[in-house]
């Protein structure tokens, strides 16, 4: 079978949920976000498994991800879709039971017209000029959005991965906006909010990266495990070049190993050495490994649309599969040597795989 199997581990979703969760404190509610079909790894499963974990309020880009997450969860929870009510979502975000997270005045009118008596949130924009109530708009409409009596009231940080002073200028932002809706829970920390400290907390956080395994949560648990098939091997002699742009020359003679995954495979051809070497250049090694157990074999040429070389010569004998992905080189090695991040590699993992889930074998809690 030259299908690649990613493994995707619950009980490490979950795990890392309560150690956030842990983070924030006891008086501080934990969500989960689980955008773009839980950041790729499956909102089918993996929301369940954080339902039964303890989680109760969830949130998604979209409703129609909502919705998807509302079939996987079953009713009780909120879920809340932060690009807020958009033309012709009433009927799915009231047949799902969302919540839209309203983003501004157009999104305000459109709510009181077509969902009135039903729950909202409110984001507003405390510095990132992406999306909520712009300051103005805010004062021009706090009195109608009091009279909605919203749930929640939320912001997002632009730079809470650094330590940036715009940090410390969106919290007092946040807290001066927040402030014209009094007694409304407030959220502003996502995953790297939260490692901020306690100043960022407020009512709700809302992990999402950290969940699976992704920086800034350094101390988060793997979540993915990638095993790439052998398709075949073969001896390469000094001097001979292997894979497109001749960007790797063997110096030794060498066993190389031909894998199934590539680019197609969201395995993104910048991971690969070579990338600008032309005809003749020569590349050492990419900076990423394949595992045979604990043994690491370097990534050699260039990432192809399904295929990937590895230099095997110091195995003893070549394993019929080869991981990318695990315990020793997690999603954001690979987005390194990208020159990317770690969220793109989860969420452009693709649908070739099969997907194979460990782990939260719980029942779904009713309450």
């Amino acid at each position: 079978m030259a299908r690649a199997s990613l493994t995707i581990d619950l009980d490490a979703i979950t795990a890392n949920w309560r150690a956030l969760a842990a983070i924030a404190g006891p008086r501080v509610e934990a969500a989960a976000v689980l955008k773009a079909d839980a950041y790729g790894l499956g909102t089918a499963r993996v929301g369940p498994a954080l339902r039964a974990a303890g989680v109760r309020s969830f949130f998604v880009a979209l409703a129609e991800e909502g919705a998807a997450l509302r079939a996987a969860i079953g009713p009780g929870p909120s879920i809340r879709v932060l690009s807020g009510l958009m033309p012709g979502d009433a009927a799915l975000c009231r047949e799902a039971a969302l919540t839209p997270c309203l983003n501004s005045p157009e999104q305000l009118g459109e709510f009181e017209s077509d969902l009135a008596g039903a729950p909202c949130s409110v984001q507003i924009d405390s510095g990132m000029q992406r999306l909520g109530f712009a300051p103005a708009d805010l004062s021009a409409c706090a009195e109608r959005l009091r009279a909605l009596r919203p749930d929640l009231v939320m912001s997002h940080l632009a730079c809470a991965d650094l330590p940036h002073p715009r940090n410390t200028l969106q919290l007092e932002r946040f807290a001066a906006g927040s402030a014209l809706l009094p007694g409304i829970p407030r959220s502003l920390a996502a995953t790297p909010g939260i490692l901020l400290g306690p100043g960022w907390h407020f009512d709700l956080v809302r992990p999402g990266v950290g969940l699976f395994g992704g920086l800034p949560f350094a101390a988060a648990r793997p979540v993915v495990r990638l095993a790439l098939p052998v398709i075949q091997t073969r001896a390469v002699e000094p001097g001979e070049a292997v894979g497109y742009g001749a960007a790797w020359i063997a110096e030794r003679p060498s066993v190389v190993a031909t894998v199934s995954g590539g680019y197609a495979d969201g395995l993104l051809r910048a991971i690969g050495g070579g990338i600008g070497g032309g005809i003749g250049g020569r590349i050492e090694a990419t900076g990423i490994f394949l595992y045979a157990g604990d043994v690491a074999c370097p990534m050699i040429g260039r990432v192809s649309m399904d295929l990937i070389t590895v230099d095997v010569t110091e195995l003893a004998s070549v394993p019929p599969r080869l991981e990318i992905l695990n315990a020793r080189q997690g999603v954001d090695d690979l987005a390194s040597a990208a020159g990317t991040i770690g969220y793109e590699i989860l969420t452009a993992l693709g649908d070739r795989y099969e997907r194979v889930y460990n782990g939260a074998a719980l029942p779904l809690d009713p309450a």
